[in-house]
Protein backbone atom coordinates (compact mmCIF):
# COMPACT_ATOMS: atom_id res chain seq x y z
CA UNK A 1 0.00 0.00 0.00
CA UNK A 2 2.80 2.40 0.94
CA UNK A 3 4.72 1.69 -2.29
CA UNK A 4 1.55 2.21 -4.34
CA UNK A 5 1.04 5.59 -2.66
CA UNK A 6 4.67 6.55 -3.36
CA UNK A 7 4.31 5.45 -6.98
CA UNK A 8 1.09 7.46 -7.46
CA UNK A 9 2.68 10.47 -5.73
CA UNK A 10 5.76 10.19 -7.96
CA UNK A 11 3.62 9.95 -11.11
CA UNK A 12 1.57 12.92 -9.97
CA UNK A 13 4.76 14.95 -9.34
CA UNK A 14 6.10 13.92 -12.77
CA UNK A 15 2.82 14.98 -14.37
CA UNK A 16 3.01 18.37 -12.66
CA UNK A 17 6.61 18.84 -13.89
CA UNK A 18 5.60 17.96 -17.46
CA UNK A 19 2.60 20.32 -17.37
CA UNK A 20 4.75 23.15 -15.97
CA UNK A 21 7.39 22.53 -18.65
CA UNK A 22 4.68 22.58 -21.34
CA UNK A 23 3.29 25.86 -19.99
CA UNK A 24 6.77 27.42 -19.80
CA UNK A 25 7.67 26.49 -23.37
CA UNK A 26 4.28 27.61 -24.67
CA UNK A 27 4.67 30.97 -22.93
CA UNK A 28 8.17 31.42 -24.36
CA UNK A 29 6.90 30.73 -27.89
CA UNK A 30 4.10 33.27 -27.39
CA UNK A 31 6.59 35.81 -26.01
CA UNK A 32 8.87 35.42 -29.04
CA UNK A 33 5.92 35.55 -31.41
CA UNK A 34 4.81 38.84 -29.84
CA UNK A 35 8.37 40.18 -30.06
CA UNK A 36 8.34 39.49 -33.81
CA UNK A 37 4.96 41.21 -34.13
CA UNK A 38 6.22 44.24 -32.23
CA UNK A 39 9.42 44.39 -34.29
CA UNK A 40 7.39 44.32 -37.51
CA UNK A 41 5.16 47.12 -36.17
CA UNK A 42 8.32 49.19 -35.61
CA UNK A 43 9.41 48.52 -39.21
CA UNK A 44 5.96 49.58 -40.43
CA UNK A 45 6.16 52.78 -38.40
CA UNK A 46 9.30 53.93 -40.16
CA UNK A 47 8.03 52.65 -43.52
CA UNK A 48 4.93 54.78 -42.94
CA UNK A 49 7.20 57.78 -42.32
CA UNK A 50 8.87 57.14 -45.68
CA UNK A 51 5.46 56.61 -47.27
CA UNK A 52 4.36 60.03 -45.98
CA UNK A 53 7.52 61.74 -47.29
CA UNK A 54 7.33 60.33 -50.81
CA UNK A 55 4.56 62.59 -52.18
CA UNK A 56 6.54 65.67 -51.12
CA UNK A 57 9.70 64.28 -52.69
CA UNK A 58 7.91 63.31 -55.91
CA UNK A 59 6.22 66.71 -56.20
CA UNK A 60 9.51 68.51 -55.65
CA UNK A 61 11.28 66.40 -58.26
CA UNK A 62 8.36 66.69 -60.73
CA UNK A 63 9.04 70.36 -61.28
CA UNK A 64 12.57 69.60 -62.42
CA UNK A 65 12.28 66.17 -63.97
CA UNK A 66 9.19 66.32 -66.11
CA UNK A 67 10.56 63.79 -68.62
CA UNK A 68 11.21 61.25 -65.81
CA UNK A 69 7.48 60.72 -65.52
CA UNK A 70 7.69 56.92 -65.80
CA UNK A 71 9.89 56.61 -62.72
CA UNK A 72 7.78 59.08 -60.75
CA UNK A 73 4.67 57.12 -61.70
CA UNK A 74 6.33 53.88 -60.59
CA UNK A 75 7.30 55.37 -57.22
CA UNK A 76 3.72 56.54 -56.71
CA UNK A 77 2.34 53.13 -57.75
CA UNK A 78 4.69 51.27 -55.41
CA UNK A 79 3.79 53.64 -52.58
CA UNK A 80 0.13 52.73 -53.09
CA UNK A 81 0.99 49.04 -53.33
CA UNK A 82 2.81 49.21 -49.98
CA UNK A 83 -0.17 51.00 -48.42
CA UNK A 84 -2.51 48.26 -49.65
CA UNK A 85 -0.19 45.51 -48.39
CA UNK A 86 0.00 47.19 -44.98
CA UNK A 87 -3.78 47.56 -44.83
CA UNK A 88 -4.21 43.87 -45.64
CA UNK A 89 -2.14 42.97 -42.57
CA UNK A 90 -0.03 40.53 -44.59
CA UNK A 91 3.56 41.04 -43.40
CA UNK A 92 5.03 39.05 -46.31
CA UNK A 93 3.30 41.31 -48.86
CA UNK A 94 4.40 44.39 -46.93
CA UNK A 95 8.01 43.18 -46.89
CA UNK A 96 7.96 42.60 -50.66
CA UNK A 97 6.28 45.94 -51.45
CA UNK A 98 8.67 47.84 -49.16
CA UNK A 99 11.66 46.28 -50.92
CA UNK A 100 10.37 47.27 -54.35
CA UNK A 101 9.61 50.79 -53.12
CA UNK A 102 13.12 51.07 -51.68
CA UNK A 103 14.61 50.11 -55.06
CA UNK A 104 12.47 52.70 -56.89
CA UNK A 105 13.47 55.45 -54.45
CA UNK A 106 17.12 54.55 -55.07
CA UNK A 107 16.57 54.98 -58.82
CA UNK A 108 14.76 58.28 -58.16
CA UNK A 109 17.76 59.57 -56.22
CA UNK A 110 20.01 58.66 -59.19
CA UNK A 111 17.71 60.71 -61.47
CA UNK A 112 18.07 63.64 -59.08
CA UNK A 113 21.81 63.69 -59.80
CA UNK A 114 20.96 64.91 -63.32
CA UNK A 115 19.44 68.13 -62.00
CA UNK A 116 21.98 70.41 -60.30
CA UNK A 117 19.38 73.13 -59.61
CA UNK A 118 17.19 70.62 -57.81
CA UNK A 119 20.08 69.49 -55.62
CA UNK A 120 20.53 73.10 -54.51
CA UNK A 121 16.84 73.64 -53.73
CA UNK A 122 16.33 74.00 -49.95
CA UNK A 123 13.03 72.13 -49.93
CA UNK A 124 14.58 69.22 -51.77
CA UNK A 125 17.63 69.19 -49.52
CA UNK A 126 15.41 69.08 -46.43
CA UNK A 127 13.32 66.26 -47.92
CA UNK A 128 16.43 64.36 -48.93
CA UNK A 129 17.83 64.68 -45.41
CA UNK A 130 14.53 63.47 -43.92
CA UNK A 131 14.45 60.56 -46.34
CA UNK A 132 18.06 59.61 -45.54
CA UNK A 133 17.27 59.66 -41.81
CA UNK A 134 14.17 57.57 -42.43
CA UNK A 135 16.14 55.04 -44.47
CA UNK A 136 18.60 54.70 -41.58
CA UNK A 137 15.72 54.14 -39.16
CA UNK A 138 14.25 51.54 -41.52
CA UNK A 139 17.57 49.74 -41.68
CA UNK A 140 17.84 49.59 -37.88
CA UNK A 141 14.26 48.37 -37.44
CA UNK A 142 14.65 45.76 -40.19
CA UNK A 143 17.73 44.41 -38.47
CA UNK A 144 15.84 44.21 -35.17
CA UNK A 145 12.92 42.51 -36.90
CA UNK A 146 15.20 39.95 -38.54
CA UNK A 147 16.90 39.25 -35.20
CA UNK A 148 13.49 38.67 -33.60
CA UNK A 149 12.42 36.40 -36.46
CA UNK A 150 15.65 34.40 -36.20
CA UNK A 151 15.26 33.91 -32.44
CA UNK A 152 11.61 32.89 -32.84
CA UNK A 153 12.27 30.54 -35.77
CA UNK A 154 15.17 28.85 -33.96
CA UNK A 155 13.10 28.35 -30.84
CA UNK A 156 10.10 26.79 -32.59
CA UNK A 157 12.33 24.53 -34.69
CA UNK A 158 14.41 23.21 -31.78
CA UNK A 159 13.36 20.46 -29.41
CA UNK A 160 11.18 20.65 -27.25
CA UNK A 161 9.79 23.90 -28.63
CA UNK A 162 9.15 22.24 -32.00
CA UNK A 163 6.73 19.77 -30.42
CA UNK A 164 4.66 22.42 -28.71
CA UNK A 165 4.88 24.82 -31.67
CA UNK A 166 3.60 22.05 -33.94
CA UNK A 167 0.76 21.19 -31.56
CA UNK A 168 -0.28 24.84 -31.24
CA UNK A 169 0.09 25.67 -34.96
CA UNK A 170 2.97 28.16 -34.70
CA UNK A 171 4.73 28.58 -38.06
CA UNK A 172 8.10 30.07 -38.96
CA UNK A 173 8.17 33.77 -39.83
CA UNK A 174 9.68 35.32 -42.95
CA UNK A 175 12.66 37.63 -42.41
CA UNK A 176 12.87 40.91 -44.30
CA UNK A 177 14.90 40.64 -47.49
CA UNK A 178 15.69 43.43 -49.90
CA UNK A 179 14.38 43.28 -53.44
CA UNK A 180 16.86 41.57 -55.82
CA UNK A 181 17.42 44.89 -57.65
CA UNK A 182 18.73 46.44 -54.43
CA UNK A 183 21.88 44.32 -54.69
CA UNK A 184 23.06 46.31 -57.71
CA UNK A 185 24.72 49.61 -56.91
CA UNK A 186 22.98 52.55 -58.59
CA UNK A 187 24.93 54.22 -61.37
CA UNK A 188 25.41 57.94 -60.89
CA UNK A 189 26.45 59.70 -64.09
CA UNK A 190 27.22 63.39 -64.40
Amino acid sequence: MKTALITVGGLFALLIVIVMMFIGINNKIIDRDETVTQAWANVETVLQRRYDLIPNLVNTVKGYATHEKELLTEVTRLRSQWGEAKASGNADQSVKAAGMLESAIGRLMVVVEKYPDLKANQNFLALQEELAGTENRISVERRRYNESVAAYNKYIRQYPGSIIAGMKGFKTKTPFESAPEAAAAPVVAF
